[in-house]
This record gives structure tokens, sequence and C-alpha cells, in this order.
């Protein structure tokens, strides 16, 4: 495996693949660059095998590879740059002529779809996309993304891939955010808009909590990080039609980034958030206003077809974002509550709120389908 990328995603990719029996080459522009994933993956196999010898093996696994002499003898080629689509392009217009003939070419993007960035090949059915989640040790799921041009032996050594380095590969279709960043997103927005309008943090947080959201939306934002919010939003923003508050871009602005940098929604000390106790509560349909959108976007993408099937979408939103596991994911919740009941929630919403919340028109084809199974039963 050669992981183009050096940064917290693609260093710690390619940790994981080490730690996981595979030999991995890393590049990025310098040696310096390369220093810090090392470290990290050095933490990361002590913690885990608590062996010297093993711990040893696998850092003779891991190659700092500056100038990419090695991508030429790899397998499966990962790109785990910064999210941008030209830069992506440029790179693997490099790359395409130094890769072996049967190799698997991999973006990591978390927003791009698949086919901008294959415009830059020659053969563009070689490349598939593995979008992993930070973080890498912890995280199980990958979305394995599909391309309009990615060959079916192409997807299949992808999961096949996935399967080995022990993670659970969910298969998606190119798209604007794949599933789970697409789904996530009208969330977070929600919740950041009820921070425009004077909600604390903490209390915002605290719906989501209750709710049995496993992290608050605001911490969640805080902690991947403000600025790769606000970009994600942007790109999916343009696509889908959201609106992004501006307390997100003021906030980046003024260097606020979240746990990265000290100061975000929350201030930060020691690696957590200091929430003072909240001045008020949060209005008793900002829950409603945070699910029911992501609930919304997730009927979309069945709609679309980004995603197989509702139990897909479950599995990739229980593991992806941890969503209430008990609730049994979101379309499940949704089914169990009734297609009428969330319908007229979001009709009500739409009423008080806007047309960010009108009903999208997968909920009648799942009304639909739900009425066909009853009656086959």
């Amino acid at each position: 495996v050669h992981v183009v990328g050096a940064g917290v995603m693609g260093g710690d990719i390619a940790a994981w693949c080490a730690l996981r029996g595979l030999k991995v080459t890393l590049q990025d522009q310098s040696p310096e660059r390369i220093a810090p994933a090392m470290d990290r993956a050095r933490k990361l196999f002590q913690k885990k095998l608590r062996d010297r010898r093993r711990v040893t093996a696998a850092m003779d696994r891991l190659v700092p590879d500056h100038r990419g002499r090695f991508v030429g003898q790899a397998d499966l080629v990962i790109e785990a740059i910064f999210e941008d689509q030209e830069a992506k392009q440029v790179l693997f217009r490099d790359l395409e002529p130094r890769l072996k003939p049967d190799v698997l070419l991999a973006s990591n993007t978390s927003s791009i779809p698949l086919e901008r960035l294959a415009e830059a090949l020659e053969r563009p059915e070689r490349l598939v996309g593995l979008h992993f989640f930070n973080p890498v040790a912890r995280m199980q799921l990958v979305e394995i993304v599909r391309g309009e041009a990615s060959s079916p032996e192409a997807l299949q050594r992808a999961a096949d891939f996935t399967r080995h380095i022990d993670r659970l590969p969910l298969p998606v279709a190119s798209s604007p955010g794949f599933l789970v960043n697409r789904v996530l997103m009208p969330y977070l927005l929600e919740a950041v808009e009820l921070v425009e309008e004077g909600v604390p943090p903490a209390a915002v947080d605290r719906a989501a909590l209750d709710f049995g959201m496993p992290m608050g939306p605001i911490e969640l934002a805080d902690t991947v990080g403000l600025d790769i919010c606000l970009h994600v939003a942007r790109i999916l923003g343009e696509a889908l039609g959201l609106a992004v508050p501006a307390r997100l871009q003021s906030l980046v602005d003024a260097g606020h980034l979240g746990r990265k940098s000290g100061q975000g929604f929350y201030r930060w000390s020691k690696g957590k958030p200091v929430k003072p106790s909240a001045r008020r509560e949060a209005p008793a349909d900002a829950a409603d206003r945070m699910i029911l959108r992501l609930l919304n976007e997730a009927v979309a993408c069945l709609r679309e077809g980004v995603v197989e099937d509702a139990d897909l979408l479950d599995a990739g939103m229980i593991f992806g974002t941890g969503f209430a596991p008990f609730r049994g994911g979101p379309m499940h919740y949704a089914l169990r509550q009734g297609i009428d009941d969330m319908r007229c929630r979001l009709d009500d919403l739409t009423a008080r709120h806007g047309s960010r919340f009108t009903p999208d028109p997968g909920w009648e084809t799942l009304e639909n389908q739900n009425n066909d199974g009853a009656k086959d039963t």
C-alpha cells in the first residue's frame, strides 16, 4: 500500500494498514511532513501491540517515502491530500504514468464526486473512493465510493482490502458528501442555526444527547474542526442548496477552529470542552429540528440511490456517526415513529422555520413501499 499525504488522515490510514500487517510506504512533500505521522504510528503500535518486538516489526512495515520512489510497486495507492479538487487532479496526472497496470487507485476524499477526479486519469476504471473516518483507529466504517467509471473488479478489491484491515465496507454511489457526511451536515448546520438564535451551545448539545446521540453536534463540530466543517458545508451547500450559517464563517475567519486551536464554539482545555452552565434551555423543538433534518436527508439519499437500502443506510449512520444505536438507525427510527408522523412534524417545522424542512419526495415512496409490505404479510 502506498499512501500519498501524511496529514492526520493519510498518516493514520498508513499506520492502521501497517498495524494490520501490510507493507506501507508513506509519501509527502518532505521528511519533516512525514515525521509527525511516524510518531503517531509508533504510539498507536505501542498501545495496540504492547510488545517491543512487534512494535519494531510494525514500524519496519511503515516506510517514509517523500520522493514517492515506491509508488510503482504498490498494489493499492491511496490519495489522502487536502480536500481540493484541482490539487488531487494534478497529483493523479503525476502518479498515473508510474503505476502498475493492475493497481487499485483510491481517494480518501470526503466530499468531492469521484467523476471530477477521474477526469484527470487515462484509466478511470481503476479509481474508487475509500473514505475513512477520523479517528481511523476507532471508526470502523469505510465508505466504498462507486464512480461512474469504477469497474466492478476495482470495487470488489476495495471491499476486500477494507475487510482485510478489519474495517466495515459500505458501498455508496459517488455524489456530494456520499452518505455519512451528506446526512450529517444538515444536522450540524441546524445545531449552529440554533446557536445563532441565541441558544447556548451546551443546551443544543444536551438536546441531542437526550435523544441518544453519543456526542452533541456543537462539540462534534469543534472536534472535527470548524474549518473542515465549513469547507464540506460549502461543497454540499453548492450541490444541495444548503444555507451555511454566518456564525460558522465568522468563527473560522477569527481563527477559532475548535479543539485544535483551543477555541471554537467552546473553549478547549487539555483536549476537553469547557461547558459553562447553560443560561437558557434549548427550545422544545430543538431535537426535532436537528434530527428531522438528518432524517429528511437520509430519505433523499435512499431516493437517489446513494445507498442500496435502508438497512445499509442505518448501518452506515450507526458505525459512521454513532447515531443513537438503541434507536436502530435513522430509517428504523423513522419507520417505527410512523412516516405520516415524520411528514407532519416536517410540515409543522416548515411552517414555523422555513423551507429547509420541506419533506423530501422520498417519504411518499417509503410510505408506498411500507403499505405494499404490510399487504404482503
